[in-house]
């Protein structure tokens, strides 16, 4: 078929090279000049497949409340006059208990752990090289009661089958030798042994290469208008420049996919939690990390990419913003200082970027009730994560394939 990927990040490459792969006619189209210059630019370089659980959770509006009034905030709210933003967080404080967590928690397992084997076949495959490693990601406790909550995480990572290992502070600096400095400042950790870190913006535009390579176009620099339905089905999209026809588009739009399917009275439930991150030159290994470290009091990830130290976190609610706040830089800096000052922060480069957060914290891949309109968004901080997986599932459905793992509770259908 002639399809069309909407978005050049992580998702939408992903995604177009899957779709190559299966003998489809396929053009991206993105606004930017290149591949991964938005939220994929510089993100946390964390590819947590056992890491990874949904913002909603049992305890948070209490734990909002406080982060609030915290000097190192992890979460910043600024709230406004948006409908949007207003029902998105009441879908996500009704997201916010026990039941809900399992069952989110689980679906995101279930895409994370698909993705792990996607990943793997798609490196041997390609021989892409991105600052990749494979030595986990170590959730880091500074308080007796940070590591007794993990207990819930626990619980659903022995649901699913995902390796873990409860360390203490002792294990803990077996895994990052470079905590010995810092020992008395940790209590504890949870290793999830199976995840990997990476660069991602090397990686997606080292595969928008090798998609390329099978045929598929990149419409760069090129702003979608609308798109083209006639009779209940999708003909294709309009740009700024033309009319380009399709049998079938794939919205990968990331915090932006919302606003072309409103027109066509699909309410899609994804909304812009903005994050930041440091790129730190290493200048003492031995006081850097050797993987990911997640610090749980700022919800901050530090992960080592090659040379280099990626410090990412927080969560600012406050719309379609990108601008810079020299607050969250200090956060950030705050955290890798106090447990790895092995960078040279005086040269580091600050940027942030708007994460496509859904209320449930689970992505959003599958069809519409636009024949031939699919999604394949709502990934929030995961989509380095689970993009090569998400990409299989949206070539399977595209294709009219049954998808390897069950998708079902992933369509936007899931919110009536």
């Amino acid at each position: 078929m002639k399809v069309i990927v909407l978005g050049a990040g992580i998702v939408g490459v992903t995604s177009a090279y899957q779709l190559a792969k299966a003998g489809h006619d396929v053009t991206v189209v993105d606004r930017q000049p290149g591949p991964a210059l938005e939220t994929s630019f510089a993100n946390a370089g964390e590819v947590s497949f056992g890491y990874c659980s949904p913002w909603a959770a049992p305890g948070i509006p209490m734990k909002a409340m406080k982060w609030l009034f915290m000097k190192h905030a992890p979460l910043i709210l600024r709230p406004k006059l948006d409908m949007a933003m207003l029902s998105w967080m009441a879908r996500m404080l009704s997201n916010c208990t026990s039941e809900r967590y399992a069952i989110n928690k689980s679906r995101m397992l279930r895409l994370a752990d698909y993705s792990r084997i996607a990943l793997a076949d798609l490196r041997a495959e390609t021989g892409i090289a991105y600052d990749e490693r494979m030595q986990g990601t170590l959730q880091l406790f500074r308080t007796q009661q940070q590591l007794e909550a993990s207990a819930k995480d626990v619980k659903a990572l022995a649901a699913d089958g995902i390796p873990y290992e409860v360390l203490d502070r002792d294990g803990c600096v077996r895994f990052e030798p470079a905590l010995r400095h810092v020992r008395d400042k940790i209590v504890g950790g949870l290793l999830t042994p199976k995840d990997e870190t990476g660069d991602c913006f090397k990686f997606t535009n080292a595969l928008a290469a090798k998609a390329a390579a099978l045929g598929v176009r990149f419409a760069y620099g090129t702003t979608i208008k609308a798109l083209d339905v006639e009779a209940g089905r999708v003909r294709g999209i309009i740009t700024d420049r033309e009319r380009m026809s399709a049998e079938a588009v794939v919205v990968a739009l990331g915090s932006y996919s919302p606003l072309p399917l409103k027109p066509l009275g699909i309410r899609l439930p994804v909304y812009p939690v903005k994050g930041y991150s440091l790129t730190i030159p290493i200048i003492d290994a031995s006081r850097a990390p050797e993987s990911t470290v997640m610090d749980e009091t700022y919800k901050i990830a530090i992960t080592r990419l090659g040379d280099r130290i990626r410090v990412g976190g927080m969560a600012e609610i406050s719309g379609y913003t990108n601008d810079l706040g020299l607050a969250r830089r200090s956060t950030l800096e705050h955290s890798v200082t106090d447990l790895f000052p092995g960078g040279d922060i005086s040269k580091a480069s600050f940027w942030s970027g708007l994460r496509p957060m859904t209320p449930d914290g689970t992505p959003v891949i599958g069809p519409t009730k636009v024949a031939g309109l699919f999604l394949n968004t709502g990934h929030g901080t995961l989509g380095w994560t689970m993009s090569t997986g998400s990409a299989r599932l949206i070539g399977d459905l595209v294709g009219g394939r049954q998808p390897e793992i069950d998708a079902r509770d992933l369509a936007i259908s899931r919110y009536g």
